[in-house]
């Protein structure tokens, strides 16, 4: 269906040239749907289209499936029935009807709601390692970018909302709102103590700052939040707090504020940290994003050694919360109470300060984008690692976390070419 002149994808156009060559196979080019030839034929494979079609079909397409359903011979569906959305199952439009389908690998999902047209439903083995769900990679950025139509309007692609900073630290909270810039959050909001909200927007004319009276966050200036929490779409809470018992008191109420907005929320450092000492389920999509010592602190218990065993113990962590836990290590540990992954990306040079920071914002964007919390995580982690390393090959272990935040871009453009893990650790 289609002209070979117009095949672009490269692994489709080298199997288009081996099938030339093969004798014994007619081969017809149709560009057009008035020049489907009149065949008839005892076994019918449908490949044309592969997972992945959203919209309706359309000519030639549309004209072949309608050939299909005519014939009267045994049909069989590559991978998935030409015209079914994978994901929902939706027919899109129409439908071959299948009477074997043979898939690769696991079901799709839209296979199930999709039935009658599926037929008997077969699954083959392709040759995939198991580690394929458990590992991140590429493919988990791709879930989480959204297309960008030319009608777009500011807002459109996230208002991260982020909460942080104290007396002594100014720099926290900002490269959390940087890194989101950078991860395609259309803007980004820090709300910090007076003094230290002015300090950040000199770093960048790109942040919008909201200036809470005094040195640190106290409960006493908190209404002032509800506006943009409103407004937000995400919100991250924690980065360069302060213990301070008003802060942590404050922290409090402001769970309570994002929970009744029903915002996503991401947790880290002292947020983190202050929330362990008050832990609850929250009605809200929650991401913790916790270090080994931050994660003691939340679970009063000591990580295993085993990664097989610590995965168990997250896992179960997360279950209990009912949040998704990002815990930060030599190989970080993505769970909810049913899923969970492993993240290999990153390298030592990433000890220096503001690292965990640069993935909160990532993470945060994402989730400002209304992904999935899981995805969004499992995608920060990666995202996060590859910049990370891609930094260390120019700068080796002298790299910064602003160098992160400048590297994230081309991560986001082509995570195919730069999400290679980088063997440095140790």
């Amino acid at each position: 269906a289609g002209k070979a002149e117009e095949i672009t994808n490269k692994e489709a156009l080298k199997n288009w040239e081996a099938l030339r060559f093969l004798k014994n196979v007619s081969i017809l080019e149709v560009p057009d749907s008035s020049l489907i030839p009149k065949l008839g034929a005892d076994i019918i494979v449908d490949a044309l289209l592969g997972t992945g079609v959203k919209g309706k079909l359309r000519p030639p397409i549309l004209q072949f499936v309608q050939k299909i359903n005519s014939m009267h011979g045994f049909k069989v569906a590559v991978d998935i029935p030409t015209g079914i959305n994978s994901d929902t199952g939706e027919v899109l439009g129409e439908a071959v009807k299948a009477d074997l389908t043979i898939t690769f690998y696991k079901p799709k999902k839209g296979l199930e709601k999709a039935k009658e047209y599926v037929g008997k439903l077969t699954v083959k083995e392709i040759g995939l390692p198991k580690e394929i769900e458990t590992f991140t990679g590429p493919g988990d950025v791709f879930l989480v970018i959204k297309k960008r139509p030319p009608e777009s309007h500011k807002g459109d692609f996230g208002r991260l909302l982020v909460i942080g900073g104290s007396e002594t630290f100014s720099g926290a909270p900002a490269l959390v709102a940087l890194a989101a810039l950078r991860t395609g959050v259309d803007l980004a909001y820090v709300a910090a103590p007076e003094k230290t909200a002015y300090t950040i927007a000199s770093m960048s004319p790109n942040l919008i700052t909201i200036k809470l009276e005094g040195e640190h966050l106290n409960p006493q200036v908190i209404s002032n939040l509800k506006e943009y929490i409103n407004i937000a779409t995400a919100v991250v809470l924690g980065p360069g707090l302060g213990l301070h018992p008003e802060t942590k008191e404050a922290v409090k109420k402001i769970l309570e504020m994002v929970e009744k907005a029903g915002k996503p929320l991401l947790l880290d450092a002292d947020g983190l940290k202050a929330f362990s000492e008050f832990k609850k389920t929250l009605n809200v999509p929650l991401v913790l994003t916790p270090h080994a010592g931050e994660y003691m602190l939340l679970t009063e218990r000591k990580l295993p050694e085993s990664l097989n065993e610590r995965v168990v113990n997250v896992q179960k962590t997360a279950s209990e919360l009912n949040c998704v836990i990002l815990l930060k290590g030599p190989v970080d540990i993505v769970a909810d109470g049913e899923r969970f992954k492993l993240n290999f990306t990153g390298n030592a040079g990433m000890t220096v300060g503001g690292t965990g920071d640069v993935l909160s914002g990532v993470v945060g964007a994402f989730l400002a984008q209304k992904a999935d919390p899981f995805e969004a995580a499992a995608a920060g982690a990666f995202v996060n690692g590859a910049a990370g390393d891609l930094v260390f090959e120019e700068k080796g272990y002298h790299m910064l976390a602003t160098d992160l935040i400048e590297a994230i871009p081309k991560i986001l453009n082509n995570p195919m070419k730069y999400g290679r893990v980088l063997k440095t650790r140790g």
